[in-house]
């Protein structure tokens, strides 16, 4: 009951979780998908465009660049002719403050003719203008030419350099003087020198707006229907413009929130499609997926990765996509799960990714085969090296598949995209970057590799070493298992590599006390013969824990210890068990004692390893190794399991049993064939 409720609840919470991870991943691929622009072309200065002809759908200005607007104002701002105004009242004032002070006292302070000599400068000093200082070294009136003046609102253009600076004014004033010194120093002249000229600045800054605002933003017309560049044309500055033109009107006329709603709604209802779909062929044809919850979240993410990469890279408008790795999600994929798992999640993530590219027939067109040979490439991958190989035979099938779609559709070799070479080149580099992560995906989910089972299994590591030392007979015996496993596991295309690993570790508990187990004895010595049968099925069954323990100590992945703890599910340790009943008839037995803690196996290859487990040890109680000895044997133990249920949270079918049994007694039949005797030779 407790079992029922722990499993019913267990499901439930996956499901939880596997809900919460899709809706998270809808969400990330919505949310990076590009809304605000609709020009989802990329192109870059002095490139090849490498996207069919491309034609006007509406008449639009060819904005000039931002460089050559700033030069236009910036020539404006050099040019222009800043507001001064002139005051003639100023004049005035000079004039009369020289009358009032020296009319009539020629005698006694000038003479007449130096008076009006003084009063005629005046009147050419404050013609010209007297301007501050202050007012000719602003930003704007600094390096002017010419100027605006304003006299009696009449305004002329006038050059700057006419204007005097109150010391120039002085000393034109003072010029040719016949007085003495002292004389024009106490006639205090620099007291009649006064600004009628000043910096309007108002004015000033109206009317550089205003030749600010006049400014042409665009540089002519590009009409409806007008061609506005062909595949494999240079994109010099002059079709740069316009594009950026282009894609800045197409901006313009989107850009309203019902028409940003109505795609926001579009991208929606596509994902969750296409998520759909996903989720659908998972739960009808891989349960093994939606069994894990850890295949199940990698196989999601996997397919979420690149249309979040590609959505911000058409946000950004970086970078071109064929330079991604995408074949990286079906490589990785078919190591950990099934190679339909991989392609069908390498077919759902390209499409979301198409929905975001202006040219979506050419990357579905190219990708779709290209994962089909990437998962030809991984088949059975063992070695590094074969990484690098599926990298170049990656770069070589997109080479040679564009090549033949581009004479196709442009029928004229003239016109190929050679940037797109450097794209797939660059694409395939990327991919070497699938082994690294294939020890992070790993080290994350807690899946196994065939290459970390090749590493794991190497019979000189330290641990089966140990095992080959301390329990020889065990060790025989998992090498027996691992060859009887692994044929079997063959013959129903099951991980024969992944069994046989499990099949050397299975037993390495006994390493603690190997002389306990039958397969180590020697001699005729047998400790159990001193011990009652509940202790010695407590030693026995103890070799699981034991095999966790230095599972764990030396960092054996999941998968292995997971063969430790099921290769026994929960039988009981029958020779033990029965000499216990025999001595104790009458006695009501705690069968707990004498039963392995499991779990049952759940997996196909746990399964086999059960079954191989158990018929070799079997096989070496036969008296006569014949055929029919052997069939019998394998029958009878096969069948055991099943009818005891140890195989029932596995997923081997009937059919596949059948195969096993098959295997087992072909595989025994060879180990234990009779040889012939050799004759002896007569001697005369």
């Amino acid at each position: 009951m407790k079992k029922s409720i722990k499993r019913i609840f267990g499901k439930r919470f996956r499901i939880f979780q596997q809900t919460v991870t899709v809706l998270l991943c809808i969400s990330a691929v919505i949310y990076f998908m590009p809304r605000d622009r609709v020009f989802n072309y990329q192109f870059s200065l002095n490139t090849p465009w490498t996207y069919s002809q491309l034609m006007a759908g509406f008449d639009f200005p060819i904005y000039k660049s931002q460089q050559q607007m700033s030069a236009e104002q910036d020539s404006v701002r050099t040019n222009f002719a800043p507001y001064f105004v002139k005051d003639t009242t100023v004049f005035d004032i000079a004039l009369r403050e020289l009358r009032d002070r020296y009319y009539g006292k020629f005698n006694d302070i000038i003479p007449r003719e130096t008076y009006l000599t003084y009063k005629n400068r005046l009147q050419k000093i404050y013609e010209r203008g007297v301007v501050s200082s202050g007012d000719l070294d602003l930003p704007y009136t600094q390096n002017a030419v010419n100027v605006k003046l304003i006299s009696n609102n009449v305004s002329t253009t006038e050059s700057k350099s006419r204007f005097l600076k109150i010391p120039e004014a002085y000393r034109i004033l003072t010029e040719g003087d016949t007085l003495p010194q002292e004389i024009v120093n106490s006639l205090r002249l620099d007291e009649f020198i006064m600004p009628n000229v000043r910096y309007d600045s108002l004015h000033s800054a109206h009317s550089l707006q205003q030749e600010l605002d006049a400014l042409s933003a665009s540089n002519g017309i590009v009409q409806k229907g007008q061609k506005i560049i062909a595949r494999g044309d240079i994109v010099d500055e002059k079709v740069y413009q316009i594009l950026e033109s282009y894609s800045y009107e197409l901006d313009k006329r989107h850009s309203d929130d019902k028409k940003t709603t109505f795609m926001l709604i579009g991208q929606i209802i596509f994902v969750i499609m296409c998520f759909a779909a996903l989720l659908a062929y998972i739960y009808i044809y891989l349960p093994e997926v939606a069994r894990s919850t850890n295949m199940f979240l990698l196989v999601i993410l996997s397919a979420t990765l690149f249309p979040i990469i590609v959505g911000i890279m058409m946000q950004l408008r970086v970078g071109n996509v064929f330079m991604l790795p995408i074949v990286l999600i079906p490589m990785l994929l078919c190591l950990f799960t099934s190679k339909r798992t991989a392609f069908l999640t390498h077919t759902i993530s390209i499409i979301m990714c198409s929905i975001m590219l202006t040219a979506p027939y050419e990357f579905v067109l190219l990708q779709i085969p290209a994962g089909i040979v990437a998962l030809i490439c991984m088949k059975d991958f063992s070695a590094r090296s074969q990484m690098l190989r599926c990298a170049l035979y990656i770069f070589l099938f997109y080479s040679l598949f564009y090549f033949a779609y581009e004479i196709i559709i442009e029928n004229d070799i003239s016109k190929l995209n050679l940037a797109m070479y450097l794209y797939f080149v660059i694409s395939a580099v990327l991919l070497l970057f699938a082994y690294p992560l294939m020890f992070i995906i790993e080290k994350l989910f807690g899946f196994v590799s065939n290459v970390t089972l090749i590493e794991i299994s190497n019979i000189n590591s330290e641990l089966l070493r140990k095992l080959s030392q301390d329990a020889p007979g065990t060790f025989q015996h998992s090498m027996q298992v691992g060859n009887l496993a692994a044929d079997a596991a063959r013959s129903i295309g099951a991980n024969s590599l992944e069994v046989r690993t499990g099949a050397l570790f299975h037993d390495i508990g006994k390493t603690l006390n190997p002389i306990y187990f039958t397969e180590n004895q020697s001699g005729g010595i047998n400790p159990h013969d001193n011990l009652e049968p509940q202790e010695s099925a407590r030693i026995i069954i103890k070799h699981v824990t034991d095999g966790v323990a230095l599972a764990d100590k030396h960092h054996l992945p999941r998968t292995i210890k997971d063969f430790i703890t099921t290769h026994h599910g929960i039988s009981k340790t029958g020779y033990f068990y029965i000499t216990y009943k025999n001595a104790h008839p009458d006695e009501t037995i705690d069968e707990s004692l004498f039963s392995y803690p499991g779990p049952q196996p759940s997996t196909r290859e746990q399964g086999i390893l059960m079954l191989a487990d158990c018929v070799e040890a079997a096989s070496h109680s036969l008296k006569e190794y014949t055929a029919e000895n052997i069939d019998t044997l394998v029958e009878r133990i096969v069948d055991g399991k099943v009818k005891d249920g140890e195989l029932r949270m596995s997923p081997l079918t009937f059919r596949d049993i059948e195969t096993i049994k098959k295997t087992f007694k072909e595989r025994l039949k060879a180990i234990y064939h009779t040889r012939i005797s050799y004759p002896t030779e007569k001697k005369k």
